[in-house]
């Protein structure tokens, strides 16, 4: 299991929310390059890169922080946030990033996440973000009606490389991540799932690999907060 330290960017600084919120974000640096070398530093196989602002904007807003990082680290990073376009998607793959999360537009429109999929084999992922069980959208402010299941279901055939679910009442919560839907989702498809939400402490990456069936975690806060030791947690996943 991959565990992808977390980038999320607001306004140019590396930020936290809670439970999505934009009003409730913590500052952890103003220098994001800086962060991403010092997990790369760290052992890093990947680092996940999220344009805050561009979520709510649906364009991207953090660009120049994003490049400055991609010309600093030499490790995969993947990016979600604002990217709702074929040409948004080919200027980030012409840019350097190894892959893109395509959130609102996998529900919006998912002819584009199939499109963009074939037309960059490996390197579109999906991101479903979801409230009690339903899919939410444009940065988390609205909630449809539609199934976590049942969207990644529809996009079984398509080829996409991986979905990266987020249970958004834990996300920067601390307080574990939602391991039974994530391992349910893991089950139910074929796709590999990436864990986000909550992975606040070891035995919480280590509950999520024992699944047997989630190929991935992202952790934030939790790294910058010193509860998960970035180091010592690659280490883990690796023996």
């Amino acid at each position: 299991m991959i565990l992808y330290p977390a980038i999320d960017l607001k306004d140019g600084q590396c930020v936290r929310l809670l439970h999505g919120e934009m009003d409730k974000a913590t500052v952890f640096g103003d220098d994001p390059a800086a962060q991403a070398a010092k997990f790369e530093a760290a052992g890093c196989e990947w680092v996940h890169l999220v344009d805050l602002n561009g979520a709510f904007a649906g364009e991207p807003v953090n660009a120049a922080a994003v490049e400055a990082i991609l010309a600093r680290i030499k490790v995969p990073a993947q990016l979600g946030g604002g990217i709702r376009d074929m040409a948004t998607i080919e200027r980030w793959l012409d840019k350097g990033l190894a892959r893109v999360i395509l959130g609102t537009v996998a529900v919006e429109n998912p002819d584009l996440v199939r499109e963009a999929a074939k037309a960059f084999p490996g390197q579109v992922a999906v991101g479903i973000d979801a409230r009690n069980g339903k899919v939410a959208t444009k940065g988390w402010a609205e909630e449809t009606d539609v199934m976590v299941t049942d969207l990644a279901k529809s996009f079984e055939d398509a080829g996409v490389a991986a979905i990266i679910y987020t249970d958004i009442m834990r996300d920067g919560a601390m307080g574990g991540p939602n391991i039974a839907a994530t391992e349910a989702l893991a089950r139910a498809v074929e796709i590999p799932v990436i864990a986000s939400g909550g992975v606040s402490s070891l035995p919480d990456l280590i509950a999520l690999r024992d699944t047997g069936v989630i190929a991935g975690a992202i952790s934030g806060r939790a790294i910058y907060d010193g509860a998960l030791d970035l180091t010592e947690a690659l280490a883990a996943l690796r023996a």
